[in-house]
This record gives C-alpha cells, structure tokens and sequence, in this order.
C-alpha cells in the first residue's frame, strides 16, 4: 500500500528491527540535577520575553502613578492597586515558570540498542525515532527546530514564552494568558474611568503629569491593554479548548492541512476527469 504525502513527511517510522541504533552515540551522562533551570537560547525568543515584562511594567507604571496615586478616593486606589498587582505579579511568575520549565524535552541518544531492547517491543509494533536527536519518540511527540528537542505532547512554540508549551508547563502558559487576559481588562477598565474623570473634573488635578503626557500615556496603555485582552483571550480559550479535547495545536493543524491536501487531490482529480470528457 502506498505510503501518503502525510506520513511521508513525518518524522522516520520504523519497526524496532530497522531503527540502525548503532548510529545512534549514548546520550551523554548527567552531571546535574534535574530540577537545574530550563532556558532556550535564542535571540528572538529572549527579546519578546523581555518585552512582555516591560509592557507589564510600562502598565504597572502608568496604573499607580497616573490613575491610583493622584485618586482622591483612598478605597478606590488601595483596592484596584492590590487586585492589579496581585494578578500582575501572577502573571510574571507563571510567565517566569512557562519559560523555565522543562515542557516535557524527550533526551537526546536514547535510541540505543540497550534502550530499544528495554523497551521489550511487541512483534511487529511500530515506533518513532527523530533522526535529528536521534531519539525514541513517545507518541504525540514532535520536534521542535527552536529548541532542538523532541517535545512531549508539543502544543506550538511560544516565542513570548521563549519556550514550547507542551506536557509540563501548559498550566503556567495557560495561567499567564488568563492573568494577562484579565490584568489587560482591568486596565481597559481604569482607563476608561480615569478618562471619564478628567473630563468632569480638571485634568491639571487629575494626574501629577502633564495633560499632554497623561493622555498619551493613557491611549497607549489603551491599545496595549486592548491588544493583548484579544490576543490572550484567544490563546485562554484555544488552550482550554485543547485540554478539554485532549488535543493540540500541531495535531489540530496537521488534521487541516491533511484536509485540505484532500480536497485539493480531489478537486484535481475531478478537473482532470472533466477535461478529459471534454476533449
């Protein structure tokens, strides 16, 4: 039976018998623990990351020092202050985990003869190796070319995480996008108040910053907050989507394009019929 587009296209799919482990060198040993700091070197990944921190600081700024601290009402600063820093300092620290955490990373070398013959195969069964980190993968693995790991249960790489998100740190990806999702909320909130304010008050009173400079301050934590309240809010639902039907984003987009490769044989095949008849 001939071999589809699909399945040619995935990674190499042998038996046990035919995965040539001898070209395959031991993993290398160990020398510290497993609980050592996961972190992906690269440039892009690095500076989102830093940008998202900024932002939350840019937005930290202008909440405290332009919209809470000139507030005549002392309950209103006090209690919005608290909620928006408390979300925000979870927000970082769950953005701080999705980075630093080992989202499931399949060690490099492990398809070794030893290994293979620990694994007691069944005749006939089928197994994955990535031939680029020559490497047994468990099922739903996939490799991901930023990290240059096979991937456990790999939803996509996030570059704002610099970090795939896969099967141990989906629950810090998701719980940032929900703080995100709702400090963004809570911002669009106060701006919105705090613009209602200066119009019915003075707006020389209603910050210690210039007008000019709290306006633009202003619009642009609008836009930001704006912004990432859409996007995160996306991502909170598609993850929640995912978790619920036991799926990912790569499963979800390899099944379209396998779709979609469908379709298009189809529709070839009936535009070649059609024109044969023709002539």
């Amino acid at each position: 039976m001939k071999s589809s587009p699909a399945s040619r296209s995935r990674d190499i799919e042998r038996q046990a018998g035919y995965l040539r482990p001898e070209h395959c060198a031991p993993p290398p040993p160990r020398t510290h623990s497993a609980d050592d700091m996961w972190f992906i070197r690269d440039g892009c990944g690095i500076v989102c990351g830093v940008i998202t921190w900024l932002l939350v600081f840019y937005a930290e700024f202008v909440v405290v020092f332009v919209m809470l601290l000139p507030a005549k009402n002392v309950a209103y600063s006090l209690i919005n202050g608290a909620v928006f820093n408390g979300l925000a300092f979870l927000a970082l620290a769950s953005h701080f985990r999705a980075m630093c955490t080992d989202p499931g990373a399949v060690p490099k070398g492990n398809a070794t003869k030893e290994f293979i013959e620990s694994l007691q195969l069944k005749p006939g069964q089928v197994v994955y190796k990535c031939p680029k980190c020559c490497s047994i993968k468990p099922d739903r693995a996939h490799h991901c070319s930023v990290c240059k790991r096979c991937i456990k249960k790999m939803d996509h790489h996030c570059p704002w995480v610099n970090n795939c998100v896969g099967e141990n740190n989906q629950k810090y990806f998701v719980l940032f996008t929900m703080y995100i999702a709702l400090i963004s909320l809570h911002a669009l909130i106060m701006v919105t108040l705090h613009f209602v304010f200066c119009f019915e008050e003075d707006w020389a009173k209603c910050s210690s910053f210039s007008p000019p400079a709290t306006v633009i301050l202003l619009i642009f934590l609008c836009f930001e907050g704006l912004l990432f309240l859409i996007f995160t809010a996306v991502m909170f639902g598609t993850q929640i989507h995912s978790i619920c039907n036991d799926e990912t984003v790569s499963l979800r987009l390899r099944r379209f394009l396998s779709f979609r490769c469908k379709q298009s044989s189809a529709a070839l095949m009936n535009f070649n019929m059609h024109y044969t008849e023709a002539r």
